[in-house]
């Protein structure tokens, strides 16, 4: 049995006693909607599309395959597939089975592979193939020998290479029949056993594997629902990059209230446009620099996007000017709140919000979720001054599968996570983000929050997208660069952004001392930009400038 790493039994009945956590389990609300709603559609992507009854068929069968190849109760899977509609289906299916479920980026590489195997001692891993251009089975085949754990590497799609097995044959094999009906049940995991691994992106190293048991989940479903004021009517397009962020909606609250789920397998601002004009999208779950591209896009015009009502961003910070125009240009109101795949828990804006709030903040704690702000020492700041987030409760991880080292560095012992964003608090408890804490700059010991002056020239006419980085400094200390990308056609100068930001009133200390314009910036995945290699870069186009001053002289 799969315990949850931080979770003791008195936590436990404390989250169910107050009503925080219910002993459901994912496998079970696909169930009961095939049960109440056989013929209505679940899922979609553009190759599939699956009523209720039909999905529950597809999850039946991928877990009877997996117990028919082998697979006994607390082996692990790694699952690394984009979008589609399967992916969701696997991870009831192993939950159904009793198999943990690791979900890895479609960017992680031998390297990381090689370390998340080994790390959990997988059976088995699920990938697509090729995709974009990338050989994933050759990947694994190529570090197989380096595995002992690893039997089984399995194939999404029509083309299966020699010595995988293919998810799409598995689908077609009815197996019910040929095992009791209550060796699932017997199988299956508890809301409380941990059931679900999110492996981080590893950018800074290897990844972390993040557990959560359902019911941790679930409370972040029902919290949600409640915000985004989810129905059994909603169609929720999925927009967001596999398999985290904001597509948890799709994953654990859409089952709950029996909302249509459609995939979009691989992001294009104006496909997905389309999407939602042809599917009825309700619900946009996207990350910001996704919303930007939609906002940018020429077929706004062309596309009837009236079904939207909302769109849950989330994943990176989501700057005042981009959710004033996605509401004015695409419809749908903009609800965004913070958490991390390490945390679990949320804060969000509500519909009912004045646009005050709503607009520039990331909204309240939620579903028994708490928040503190705290110094250095760990001690709460006072209202309306900066601090670094903390949160815990009854949505939150149960810590790092099988790293107890690096749980307790990242929880303290009273159960609060250490988000490393800045924030302050409203008089309301609203929370306004200023950042991430290793980000801030310092210069002459006065404090500079990045995503302050950002979003600021994100006002400007003339500014596609922009990211600030300290830069060293022998007398200050750090002063602030910025990136920015221009619009398309336009020109942009120092003296002109200088010129604007005294315009907007900011204090003087705040004002960035160099521009580097570029065609785009680096991203982490799809979601966050890559302040550490923007920091790596002005670090070297400062030597290089020192190396020319002192050739000439």
């Amino acid at each position: 049995m799969a315990k949850p790493t931080r979770y003791t039994p008195e936590l436990i009945s404390e989250y169910m006693e107050r009503g925080w956590w219910e002993p459901t389990s994912l496998s079970r609300l696909w169930d009961r909607n095939a049960r109440d709603y056989p013929d209505k559609e679940a899922i979609v992507d553009s190759k599939t599309r699956l009523t209720w009854a039909q999905a529950e068929q597809v999850i039946d069968r991928l877990a009877w395959g997996l117990v028919e190849i082998g697979f006994e109760k607390d082996d692990s899977i790694v699952i690394q597939l984009p979008n589609c509609a399967e992916l969701p289906l696997l991870r009831v299916a192993c939950e159904k089975a009793g198999i943990l479920s690791l979900h890895g980026l479609m960017t992680l590489r031998r390297r990381e592979m090689e370390y998340i195997i080994k790390h959990c001692g997988a059976l088995g891993v699920i990938n697509p193939g090729v995709y974009r251009d990338f050989d994933y089975f050759n990947m694994i085949k190529e570090i197989w020998p380096n595995l002992p754990s690893l039997r089984y590497i399995f194939v999404m799609g029509d083309k299966v290479p020699q010595g995988a097995i293919s998810i799409n044959e598995m689908i077609q094999r009815p197996l019910k029949e040929k095992y009791p009906t209550s060796l699932l049940e017997e199988r299956s995991y508890a809301s409380t056993e941990v059931s679900i691994i999110t492996l981080t992106s590893g950018t800074t190293g290897f990844p972390k594997f993040v557990e959560f048991p359902f019911c941790a989940r679930h409370n972040l479903a029902r919290t949600l629902s409640e915000v985004l004021e989810l129905t059994g009517n909603d169609i929720i397009g999925v927009f967001g990059p596999a398999p985290a962020g904001p597509n948890c909606v799709a994953y654990f609250a859409a089952p709950g209230v029996g909302a249509k789920i459609v995939v979009q397998e691989r992001f294009e601002a104006g496909e997905s446009l389309g999407l939602i004009q042809d599917e009825r999208i309700t619900v946009g779950l996207v990350v910001p620099a996704q919303l930007a591209k939609m906002v940018g896009h020429p077929d706004i015009e062309r596309c009837d996007l009236s079904s939207l009502r909302v769109w849950w961003c989330v994943g990176a910070p989501v700057s005042y000017q981009l959710r004033v125009e996605a509401e004015e240009k695409l419809g749908g109101m903009v609800i965004t709140g913070i958490g991390a795949v390490d945390f679990g828990g949320t804060t969000a804006t509500r519909f009912d919000d004045p646009p005050e709030v709503r607009l520039p903040t990331v909204g309240k704690a939620r579903g028994g979720t708490e928040i503190k702000l705290v110094d250095d020492a760990g001690k709460e700041v006072a209202k309306g001054e900066v601090g670094e987030i903390w949160g815990r409760g009854p949505a939150c991880a149960s810590g790092y599968f099988k790293d107890l080292e690096s749980t307790w560095q990242a929880w303290t012992k009273d159960g609060w996570f250490k988000l490393g964003d800045l924030g302050r608090f409203d008089e309301q408890d609203n929370i306004f983000v200023m950042g991430r804490k290793k980000d801030m700059i310092i210069r002459g010991g006065q404090n500079i929050y990045p995503v302050e002056v950002e979003d600021l020239l994100l006002t400007h006419p003339k500014v596609l997208d922009v990211a600030i980085v300290g830069m060293p400094d022998p007398v200050m200390g750090e002063k602030a660069c910025v990136y920015l990308v221009p619009k398309p056609g336009q020109d942009f100068s120092f003296d002109e952004m200088i010129s604007f930001l005294k315009e907007k009133g900011i204090a003087t200390y705040k004002l960035p001392e160099k521009l580097v314009i570029v065609e785009r910036l680096p991203m982490v995945g799809e979601q966050k930009v890559d302040k550490k290699r923007l920091a790596q870069d002005i670090v070297e186009k400062l030597k290089n400038e020192a190396r020319l001053q002192n050739n000439h002289l």
